[in-house]
């Protein structure tokens, strides 16, 4: 998946001359935490966001009615030349971005020019929908050997059993590293039949478990 299938291109945007306050005040008025800061060309130049504004105003000085301080031109305390991202780039390099450098926000440029922006939080919901936990079904858990053609072997399970699969997640197995785990979610509420058919075929279900009698 690619970042332009995700990405927010109504991006809001402020000059670096702007102040404080106008950056307050777009962040209250359109309910968001990041703001891209950029010049007459679109050229990102930086990022502003929630946290910089409230550790710019303590709380000290504003019970003081000192609120000069909102004149501020953001590009006093902005982070400079952020980091930036490419619409064509993967969704899954992206979150190692996110993940390395520790940051909320993407604004992701084109030509030299700003066209969308992701959040932490878009990233979060995007690999939550990728799960299929978004849609109603439930949850099976395959514990396979670590080789070639195991998961057409799974599949054809589902396939006889007229089941359709929502996502498949693939993750090592921490005892044995010739096994891994397949943690797959099909659109069935009731799924113990599916299972019983998979040990069946000598599959190794770890979830969910079949009654004991």
């Amino acid at each position: 998946m690619l970042i332009e299938e995700i990405m927010n291109p109504d991006v809001a945007t402020l000059y670096p001359t702007q102040t404080l306050r106008e950056a307050a005040a777009t962040l209250r008025e359109k309910k968001i935490r990041h703001i891209a800061v950029i010049n007459e060309q679109r050229k990102v130049v930086g990022v502003i966001t929630d946290r910089d504004i409230k550790q710019a105003t303590p709380s000290n000085l504003l019970e003081s009615d000192d609120y000069s301080v909102l004149d501020t031109p953001i590009e006093r305390i902005m982070t400079k030349n952020p980091i930036t991202g490419h619409p064509l780039d993967f969704v899954e390099e992206t979150a190692t971005i996110f993940y390395d450098n520790r940051i909320g926000c993407l604004p992701i440029v084109s030509k030299g020019k700003l066209v969308g922006m992701i959040t932490e939080s878009d990233m979060l919901y995007k690999f939550i929908e990728l799960t299929g936990v978004t849609q109603p079904g439930s949850q099976i858990e395959i514990r396979v050997p670590n080789k070639s053609g195991v998961l057409y072997e799974v599949s054809k399970v589902f396939y006889q059993h007229k089941v359709n699969v929502l996502s498949v997640l693939v993750y090592p197995d921490k005892k044995d590293e010739t096994y891994k785990v397949l943690v797959i979610r099909v659109k069935t509420i009731n799924p113990l039949k599916l299972v019983s058919a998979l040990e069946k075929e000598g599959f190794d279900v770890l979830w969910p478990s079949q009654p004991t009698l």
